[in-house]
């Protein structure tokens, strides 16, 4: 994990100064991703050119909020929050015509994505900061984030790290003294865009995923020959399934930081 952290610090240190830019802003959500990228940013560019902004929704919980506030004040950034609820129900109600009373789906979770990244992509253009992308690979190859909302940014910060990879590393900033919090850590990761969601709904649990992701997607094994190797069909072929439908996702993203080349 040393490596791939100095990996990620030098070649953001060397994005940033190729792209003339010194300053970065991204959203913190309370979850171990933004937390992440916020530790390594700031190591990387320095506690005072790093501004993480809060966007809670009325599904965001207090838990979530208060974690992300402990991670900021662990690496002593300034902050922001904006509520982003009074947006969200201005635009719905001005979609009500359209969608004539459509149940909630996926349509209303994309719309506060959205929110948040035009949030975000406002203060990068006013305050000349590079938004930092905070998705991670295994969120990436299964198309698990909104185009134009939380896939925005210039830089894919951990783009190149499976989510088991994202704990691996997270553990390890911590391992002299508590930076990011330990209950980001140990809480079941969500996006929190409807009541109770967790990652797992829409996902296989990503210790079971990442290996399936990394012999398809790295080592390029068919899913038949992943299957002789022992790994459950179904989630194999959901897996390859959702690869293959969230490609035309993929030559719309931000760079993706490498850590292998």
């Amino acid at each position: 994990m040393k490596t791939i952290k100095n990996i990620i610090i030098e070649k953001l240190q060397q994005f940033f100064k190729d792209a003339g830019f010194s300053k970065a802003v991204l959203g913190m959500s309370g979850g171990i991703d933004s937390a992440l990228v916020l530790a390594l940013a700031v190591e990387a560019l320095g506690k005072d050119n790093v501004l993480p902004v809060l966007m809670p929704s009325k599904f965001s919980t207090d838990h979530s909020v208060n974690d992300a506030l402990e991670m900021v004040k662990n690496v002593e950034t300034d902050h922001f929050i904006i509520p982003i609820n009074d947006i969200y129900e201005n635009i719905n109600r001005s979609l009500e015509p359209v969608f004539q009373g459509a149940p909630f789906d996926v349509t209303e979770e994309n719309i506060q994505a959205r929110i948040r990244g035009v949030i975000l992509m406002a203060i990068s253009n006013k305050q000349h900061r590079l938004l930092l992308n905070t998705s991670n690979k295994s969120e990436l190859c299964m198309g698990y984030g909104t185009l134009y909302g939380d896939l925005c940014g210039s830089i894919s910060v951990i783009g190149d790290l499976y989510k088991t990879q994202v704990y691996e590393l997270a553990r390890y900033i911590n391992k002299d003294k508590e930076i990011i919090p330990v209950n980001i850590i140990n809480k079941a990761p969500s996006a929190e865009l409807h009541p109770g969601q967790k990652d797992s709904d829409s996902l296989p649990p990503y210790d079971i995923l990442d290996p399936i992701l990394k012999a398809y997607v790295d080592d390029k094994m068919p899913p038949e020959e992943i299957i002789a190797e022992g790994f459950d069909a179904e989630y194999v072929n959901r897996a390859v399934k959702l690869y293959k439908g969230s490609r035309f996702k993929a030559s719309q993203l931000p760079p993706v930081l490498k850590i292998n080349q």
